[in-house]
């Protein structure tokens, strides 16, 4: 039996996990999920990745945003900016019960591997989701004014304004990938890495423990989330310029050069394949802009059926 294992973060992640998980059974697929964005907002163990993951895997994403619930309220919002309580970062009503169950089941003692799966169970997602790690790591976005931000406030609250200069990951060194997170690796056929943020959503999975070094050995394929130079979703684009890179797809392929065996595409970036070529990573020029299902499906089969007719490794 075929097992693929997804890395993802971020609406572009969900949106082809989504469509791997249209194409392979619940005992085919696993998607690990970034959780460096994480946060504590009121007292509450708010995990966005992972929920923007399993909202879409469950039907329960919004569509017009691709985070969030559909046919939200937003009843406790609106009372808690009337009273003058911190409302930069948009709480749901349907979100919040998801986030106090969460906090609840950890204050229990559960880790959140396991609260992840019990949640993924009452939404009716099949396959499985797993948080990159249950130690906390949070990522920091160090801007060229000399500030430190965590990532929701840089995206949320300061809407990606800032120039970025560095990142950096706390609690790295003490956070190790879950068990599961290693099983999934070790014994797949194929690693996808969704078209996600390289910098803030792949990079805090590949830096954990010796995920990397796992990651050398499998057929690994990374989807661009860059198309003609831009992000279609986040703000991906903008931190390579921003550090001094310029944004398309080979910076992309660039960053991950030494652990892909395959890189797809888009049609408009065709020029890049030769560059890609002489990094010896193999391209696959395709559709890669999910505005359907049927988009999301046919770039997941077009992702399987390349990664693995990829050569192995060594």
């Amino acid at each position: 039996m075929i097992k693929i294992t997804a890395l993802a973060g971020g609406v572009g992640g969900a949106k082809l996990a989504d469509g791997l998980a249209n194409v392979l059974s619940g005992d085919q697929l696993t998607v690990i999920v970034n959780t460096g964005d994480d946060m504590n907002f009121y007292g509450l163990h708010i995990s966005p990745d992972l929920d923007t993951v399993c909202y879409t895997l469950a039907g329960w994403a919004n569509p017009a945003t691709g985070w969030g619930q559909k046919d939200e309220t937003w009843t406790v919002f609106e009372t808690l900016s009337k009273i003058g309580a911190p409302d930069w970062f948009r709480l749901g009503d349907h979100d919040l019960a998801i986030h106090l169950e969460r906090t609840r089941l950890l204050a229990a003692g559960f880790s959140l591997t396991e609260v992840t799966h019990q949640l993924c169970n009452v939404m009716g997602v099949k396959h499985r989701v797993l948080p990159m790690s249950d130690q906390p790591v949070r990522t920091l976005v160090h801007t060229r004014d000399n500030r430190q931000l965590n990532f929701q406030e840089y995206f949320v609250k300061e809407q990606c304004k800032p120039e970025v200069s560095s990142f950096e990951f706390v609690g790295l060194g003490e956070a190790l990938p879950g068990k599961a997170v290693v099983t999934a690796l070790e014994e797949c056929d194929l690693v996808v890495f969704c078209p996600s943020n390289p910098w803030v959503s792949i990079d805090p999975i590949l830096k954990l423990g010796n995920i990397r070094e796992i990651l050398k050995k499998k057929k690994v394929v990374a989807v661009s989330p860059i198309v003609a130079g831009k992000t279609i979703k986040g703000p991906a684009a903008k931190m390579f310029a921003e550090l001094g890179i310029e944004p398309g797809c080979a910076a992309v392929a660039e960053h991950y050069r030494d652990i892909l065996s395959g890189f797809i595409l888009d049609t408009v970036d065709q020029p890049d394949v030769e560059q890609i070529n002489r990094w010896g990573i193999i391209p696959l020029v395709t559709n890669t802009i999910m505005r359907s299902t049927q988009d999301r499906v046919q770039l997941a089969t077009e992702t399987i059926n390349f990664g693995l007719s990829l050569p192995p490794k060594g």
